[in-house]
Protein backbone atom coordinates (compact mmCIF):
# COMPACT_ATOMS: atom_id res chain seq x y z
CA UNK A 1 0.00 0.00 0.00
CA UNK A 2 3.35 2.22 0.71
CA UNK A 3 4.15 2.01 -2.86
CA UNK A 4 0.76 2.80 -4.50
CA UNK A 5 0.49 6.05 -2.71
CA UNK A 6 4.07 6.69 -3.41
CA UNK A 7 3.78 6.58 -6.94
CA UNK A 8 -0.08 7.95 -6.63
CA UNK A 9 1.59 11.26 -5.01
CA UNK A 10 4.75 11.23 -8.04
CA UNK A 11 1.38 11.52 -10.87
CA UNK A 12 -0.43 14.23 -8.70
CA UNK A 13 2.58 15.69 -8.29
CA UNK A 14 3.86 15.66 -12.12
CA UNK A 15 0.38 17.19 -12.60
CA UNK A 16 0.18 20.12 -10.31
CA UNK A 17 3.85 21.56 -10.26
CA UNK A 18 3.86 22.10 -13.96
CA UNK A 19 1.68 25.54 -14.56
CA UNK A 20 2.59 25.41 -18.24
CA UNK A 21 1.26 22.22 -18.57
CA UNK A 22 -2.39 22.82 -16.44
CA UNK A 23 -2.71 25.96 -18.52
CA UNK A 24 -2.41 23.84 -22.21
CA UNK A 25 -4.49 21.71 -21.01
CA UNK A 26 -7.07 23.93 -20.86
CA UNK A 27 -7.19 25.02 -23.93
CA UNK A 28 -9.16 22.66 -25.67
CA UNK A 29 -11.56 22.37 -23.85
CA UNK A 30 -11.99 25.84 -23.57
CA UNK A 31 -11.88 26.30 -27.95
CA UNK A 32 -14.84 23.73 -28.02
CA UNK A 33 -16.80 25.49 -24.71
CA UNK A 34 -16.14 29.19 -26.06
CA UNK A 35 -16.36 28.26 -29.67
CA UNK A 36 -19.35 25.61 -29.98
CA UNK A 37 -20.65 27.08 -27.07
CA UNK A 38 -21.59 30.32 -27.75
CA UNK A 39 -21.11 29.86 -31.52
CA UNK A 40 -23.80 27.26 -31.93
CA UNK A 41 -25.95 28.28 -29.23
CA UNK A 42 -28.64 30.49 -31.61
CA UNK A 43 -28.76 27.38 -33.39
CA UNK A 44 -29.56 25.04 -31.41
CA UNK A 45 -31.76 27.31 -29.14
CA UNK A 46 -34.07 27.49 -32.84
CA UNK A 47 -34.11 23.83 -32.93
CA UNK A 48 -35.90 24.00 -30.11
CA UNK A 49 -33.12 22.65 -28.08
CA UNK A 50 -32.84 25.30 -25.05
CA UNK A 51 -29.00 26.74 -24.45
CA UNK A 52 -26.42 24.57 -26.05
CA UNK A 53 -23.98 25.84 -23.36
CA UNK A 54 -26.39 24.25 -20.74
CA UNK A 55 -26.30 20.97 -22.89
CA UNK A 56 -22.44 20.21 -23.77
CA UNK A 57 -21.01 21.87 -20.71
CA UNK A 58 -21.19 18.03 -19.58
CA UNK A 59 -19.20 16.70 -22.45
CA UNK A 60 -16.71 19.05 -22.46
CA UNK A 61 -15.80 18.36 -18.42
CA UNK A 62 -16.03 14.74 -19.86
CA UNK A 63 -13.77 15.05 -22.69
CA UNK A 64 -11.09 17.28 -20.64
CA UNK A 65 -11.02 13.98 -18.11
CA UNK A 66 -10.61 11.82 -21.14
CA UNK A 67 -7.70 13.66 -22.54
CA UNK A 68 -5.90 14.05 -19.76
CA UNK A 69 -6.50 10.49 -18.15
CA UNK A 70 -5.31 9.16 -21.85
CA UNK A 71 -2.15 11.15 -21.75
CA UNK A 72 -0.72 9.01 -18.75
CA UNK A 73 0.05 6.65 -21.17
CA UNK A 74 2.66 9.24 -22.22
CA UNK A 75 4.14 9.62 -18.46
CA UNK A 76 4.03 5.95 -19.21
CA UNK A 77 6.34 5.97 -22.10
CA UNK A 78 8.44 8.64 -20.80
CA UNK A 79 9.58 6.96 -17.81
CA UNK A 80 10.32 4.09 -19.84
CA UNK A 81 12.13 5.88 -22.27
CA UNK A 82 14.73 7.81 -19.36
CA UNK A 83 14.77 4.97 -17.08
CA UNK A 84 12.81 6.08 -14.33
CA UNK A 85 10.21 2.67 -14.90
CA UNK A 86 13.39 0.40 -14.62
CA UNK A 87 14.35 1.57 -11.37
CA UNK A 88 10.50 0.93 -10.22
CA UNK A 89 10.05 -2.05 -11.68
CA UNK A 90 13.31 -3.27 -9.86
CA UNK A 91 12.30 -2.17 -6.81
CA UNK A 92 11.00 -5.21 -4.52
CA UNK A 93 7.08 -4.41 -4.42
CA UNK A 94 4.75 -6.22 -6.58
CA UNK A 95 3.80 -4.81 -10.74
CA UNK A 96 0.03 -4.73 -9.47
CA UNK A 97 1.11 -2.17 -6.93
CA UNK A 98 2.85 -0.32 -8.83
CA UNK A 99 -0.02 -0.55 -11.62
CA UNK A 100 -2.53 0.65 -9.37
CA UNK A 101 -0.63 3.63 -8.11
CA UNK A 102 0.12 5.12 -11.49
CA UNK A 103 -3.25 4.60 -12.51
CA UNK A 104 -4.94 6.12 -9.39
CA UNK A 105 -2.36 8.98 -9.79
CA UNK A 106 -3.42 9.12 -13.74
CA UNK A 107 -7.26 9.25 -12.27
CA UNK A 108 -6.86 12.14 -9.36
CA UNK A 109 -4.81 14.14 -12.12
CA UNK A 110 -8.13 13.86 -14.74
CA UNK A 111 -10.22 14.69 -12.00
CA UNK A 112 -8.28 17.99 -11.21
CA UNK A 113 -8.55 18.35 -14.36
CA UNK A 114 -12.30 18.00 -14.97
CA UNK A 115 -12.69 20.43 -11.59
CA UNK A 116 -10.77 23.25 -13.46
CA UNK A 117 -13.01 22.94 -16.56
CA UNK A 118 -15.96 22.80 -14.52
CA UNK A 119 -15.16 25.94 -12.91
CA UNK A 120 -14.76 27.86 -16.71
CA UNK A 121 -17.88 26.65 -17.31
CA UNK A 122 -19.84 27.80 -14.36
CA UNK A 123 -17.88 31.16 -14.84
CA UNK A 124 -19.30 30.78 -18.44
CA UNK A 125 -22.69 30.79 -17.29
CA UNK A 126 -23.14 27.01 -16.93
CA UNK A 127 -25.96 25.60 -13.90
CA UNK A 128 -26.37 22.25 -12.54
CA UNK A 129 -29.97 21.96 -12.15
CA UNK A 130 -29.29 20.59 -8.23
CA UNK A 131 -26.86 20.85 -5.95
CA UNK A 132 -27.59 17.94 -3.96
CA UNK A 133 -27.28 16.09 -7.57
CA UNK A 134 -23.06 17.34 -7.29
CA UNK A 135 -22.06 14.41 -5.44
CA UNK A 136 -23.41 12.01 -7.93
CA UNK A 137 -21.55 14.34 -10.82
CA UNK A 138 -18.33 13.59 -8.98
CA UNK A 139 -18.94 9.97 -8.89
CA UNK A 140 -19.25 9.74 -13.05
CA UNK A 141 -16.10 12.04 -12.48
CA UNK A 142 -14.06 9.57 -10.93
CA UNK A 143 -15.66 6.75 -13.23
CA UNK A 144 -14.25 8.05 -15.95
CA UNK A 145 -11.12 8.83 -14.75
CA UNK A 146 -10.47 5.48 -13.43
CA UNK A 147 -12.14 4.01 -16.96
CA UNK A 148 -9.60 5.77 -19.13
CA UNK A 149 -6.56 6.17 -17.04
CA UNK A 150 -6.53 2.51 -16.89
CA UNK A 151 -6.53 2.52 -20.72
CA UNK A 152 -4.13 4.83 -21.05
CA UNK A 153 -1.59 2.45 -18.39
CA UNK A 154 -3.17 -0.34 -21.13
CA UNK A 155 -2.07 2.02 -24.05
CA UNK A 156 1.00 2.57 -22.35
CA UNK A 157 2.28 -0.52 -21.34
CA UNK A 158 1.55 -1.90 -25.21
CA UNK A 159 3.62 0.92 -27.10
CA UNK A 160 7.12 0.67 -27.49
CA UNK A 161 7.97 4.45 -28.21
CA UNK A 162 6.47 7.63 -28.25
CA UNK A 163 5.69 8.37 -31.79
CA UNK A 164 3.32 5.81 -32.17
CA UNK A 165 0.87 7.59 -29.33
CA UNK A 166 -0.14 10.57 -31.65
CA UNK A 167 -1.84 7.31 -33.62
CA UNK A 168 -3.91 5.69 -31.58
CA UNK A 169 -4.99 9.40 -30.66
CA UNK A 170 -6.11 9.93 -33.85
CA UNK A 171 -7.86 6.58 -34.23
CA UNK A 172 -9.09 5.78 -30.93
CA UNK A 173 -9.13 8.58 -28.31
CA UNK A 174 -10.36 11.22 -30.73
CA UNK A 175 -13.95 8.98 -31.92
CA UNK A 176 -14.58 7.90 -28.38
CA UNK A 177 -15.11 11.58 -27.80
CA UNK A 178 -16.79 12.77 -30.90
CA UNK A 179 -18.95 9.75 -30.67
CA UNK A 180 -20.06 10.09 -26.90
CA UNK A 181 -22.86 12.55 -27.68
CA UNK A 182 -20.71 15.43 -25.94
CA UNK A 183 -21.48 17.45 -28.50
CA UNK A 184 -24.95 16.04 -29.71
CA UNK A 185 -27.85 14.52 -28.61
CA UNK A 186 -28.30 10.86 -28.45
CA UNK A 187 -31.76 10.91 -29.31
CA UNK A 188 -33.16 10.16 -33.36
CA UNK A 189 -29.68 9.10 -34.21
CA UNK A 190 -29.41 6.60 -37.11
CA UNK A 191 -29.83 3.18 -36.24
CA UNK A 192 -25.92 2.23 -37.39
CA UNK A 193 -24.22 5.69 -35.69
CA UNK A 194 -26.57 4.75 -32.60
CA UNK A 195 -25.18 1.18 -32.38
CA UNK A 196 -21.78 2.42 -32.35
CA UNK A 197 -22.31 5.46 -29.52
CA UNK A 198 -23.88 2.61 -27.32
CA UNK A 199 -20.88 0.60 -26.77
CA UNK A 200 -18.54 3.74 -26.40
CA UNK A 201 -18.12 4.23 -22.53
CA UNK A 202 -18.13 7.69 -22.66
CA UNK A 203 -21.23 7.59 -23.80
CA UNK A 204 -21.94 6.38 -20.58
CA UNK A 205 -20.05 9.01 -18.53
CA UNK A 206 -21.27 12.20 -20.25
CA UNK A 207 -24.92 10.88 -20.30
CA UNK A 208 -24.34 10.13 -16.25
CA UNK A 209 -22.67 13.77 -16.33
CA UNK A 210 -26.03 15.12 -17.36
CA UNK A 211 -28.07 13.36 -15.06
CA UNK A 212 -26.28 15.17 -12.19
CA UNK A 213 -26.16 18.16 -13.61
CA UNK A 214 -29.01 18.63 -15.71
CA UNK A 215 -31.89 16.46 -14.45
CA UNK A 216 -32.03 14.40 -18.07
CA UNK A 217 -30.41 11.46 -19.67
CA UNK A 218 -30.68 8.98 -22.37
CA UNK A 219 -29.84 5.66 -21.08
CA UNK A 220 -30.06 6.48 -17.34
CA UNK A 221 -27.93 6.97 -13.96
CA UNK A 222 -28.46 3.40 -13.39
CA UNK A 223 -27.03 1.89 -16.24
CA UNK A 224 -24.35 4.64 -16.82
CA UNK A 225 -23.06 3.70 -13.58
CA UNK A 226 -23.25 -0.11 -14.50
CA UNK A 227 -21.54 -0.14 -17.86
CA UNK A 228 -19.04 2.59 -16.52
CA UNK A 229 -18.03 0.15 -13.03
CA UNK A 230 -17.76 -2.57 -15.69
CA UNK A 231 -15.66 -1.18 -18.01
CA UNK A 232 -13.27 -0.13 -15.22
CA UNK A 233 -12.99 -3.61 -13.84
CA UNK A 234 -11.96 -5.27 -17.31
CA UNK A 235 -9.55 -2.65 -18.60
CA UNK A 236 -8.23 -2.21 -14.95
CA UNK A 237 -7.52 -6.31 -15.44
CA UNK A 238 -5.92 -5.83 -18.89
CA UNK A 239 -3.78 -2.69 -17.67
CA UNK A 240 -2.09 -5.03 -15.09
CA UNK A 241 -2.09 -7.75 -17.39
CA UNK A 242 0.45 -5.68 -20.05
CA UNK A 243 1.92 -3.81 -16.95
CA UNK A 244 3.20 -6.99 -15.94
CA UNK A 245 4.34 -7.84 -19.41
CA UNK A 246 6.97 -5.03 -19.85
CA UNK A 247 10.06 -5.85 -20.31
CA UNK A 248 12.97 -4.37 -18.54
Amino acid sequence: MEAIYILWLREVKRYTRSRAQIIASMGQPLLYLLVLGFGLGPVYQKAGGGSYLQFMSPGVIGMAVLFSSVFSGIALLWDRQFGFLKETLVAPVPRIEIMIGRTLGAATTAMIQGLLVTTVCLIAGFRPVSLAMVPLAFLFLALIAIVFAALGTTIGSSLQDMQAFPIVMNFLVFPIFFLSGALFPLKNLPRALGIVTSVDPLSYGVDGLRVALRGGGYFGATLDLLVLAVVAVILLCVGAWRFSKIEI
